[in-house]
């Protein structure tokens, strides 16, 4: 499934159910933010930024330019015909300067345009034990371990399959070896980590180099009930090789992140970081990526125990030598 990063632009807090019309318009991203401002005055329900990045990497986001959509939801009232003109007329406006496509109308009835999304995402089942489920829903399995996400953050939400095969490996891996604890480099959202913690590690070390992933992991741990067996905190390998935090080595290090840094982490020290005879998981690697990450693999003493792939994307779990 592809993640969807979306961002709020403008909100108001009206929650009464009543029919709305949604205004659409597809476009490059450069235009998103002039064509927001234009119906920003105009759309009183809210607008909202689309973009739908497909297989991209969260870590690759800034680098990609992919459409865009604007929309936004219009109460039908009767100011509905008159806004519609203004609409025409703001675009009209932009179109003199570049190309814009016609906008899309179409209806939402009897819903609140503020959830009309969650439609969208449901729980997800991975492995034989866990199922991600979005935060306003109940785990409607309750015989597998709940890991309640918001679906869309752009940290990683469950929804994009280098996230659901490194949880699956994690699974696999303490159903295998139940260890006591575990590192999370480039933690983002902290979802392995939270994965972890309720499979039964007993103490989990997120780390990413970004403060909002840090926040977002803490939140996500809270609303999880795991804060007792997690933590998050500012740094990378060369944090734990150069013993800045308490933990230098883990039984269990797991890294989602894309192949490019995977090889940096490799060069950083991130076979010291894994305690000897413990487990390495990997993910974030593209099919082609995969025969230099073996050969990372291999040059750093560690076995490949296990190789999982979903579309074009693949895991690895890895065991270091003694």
């Amino acid at each position: 499934m592809a993640e969807i990063c979306t961002f709020l632009i403008i909100m108001d807090k009206q929650k009464s159910k009543k029919s709305w019309v949604i205004i659409s318009v597809l476009i490059e991203q450069e235009l998103a933010e002039p064509v927001a401002g234009a119906l920003s005055g105009i759309v009183p329900g809210g607008l909202v930024l689309e973009s739908n990045y497909g297989g991209v990497f969260p870590h690759e986001l800034d680098s990609v330019k992919v459409p865009v959509r604007v929309y936004g939801y219009l109460p039908v009232d009767k100011k509905l015909e008159n806004r519609r003109k203004d609409i025409t007329s703001a675009l009209n406006n932009l179109a003199a300067i570049f190309p814009l496509p016609d906008p899309v109308y179409s209806p939402l009835d009897e819903q609140d345009w503020a959830t009309a999304w969650q439609k969208d995402y449901h729980p997800i089942p991975l492995g034989s034990r866990l199922i991600v489920v979005p935060s306003w829903l109940e785990n409607p399995a309750p015989e597998r371990i709940p890991i309640y996400m918001d679906p869309g953050m752009a940290f990683g939400s469950g929804t994009h399959p280098t996230t659901q095969l490194s949880l699956i490996l994690i699974e696999e891996c303490l159903a295998e070896n139940p260890v006591p604890e575990m590192f999370d480099i480039g933690c983002g959202s902290g979802i392995l980590s939270i994965a972890g913690a309720k499979l039964g590690v007993s103490s989990a070390l997120g780390l990413d180099t970004d403060p909002d992933a840090i926040r977002v992991s803490l939140a996500n741990a809270e609303k999880n009930q795991v804060s007792g067996n997690t933590s998050f905190t500012l740094g990378s390998v060369r944090e734990l090789i150069q013993k800045e935090l308490n933990l230098s080595r883990s039984p269990l290090v797991v890294a989602n992140i894309i192949a490019p840094v995977l090889t940096r982490l490799f060069e950083d020290g991130l076979r010291d970081t894994v305690s000897p005879g413990g487990n390495l998981i990997l993910s974030g690697i593209l099919q082609e990526q995969l025969p230099g990450i073996l050969i990372l693999l291999d040059e750093h003493g560690f076995n490949l125990k296990t190789q999982r792939q979903q579309g074009e994307w693949v895991g690895l779990w890895g065991n270091r030598e003694n």
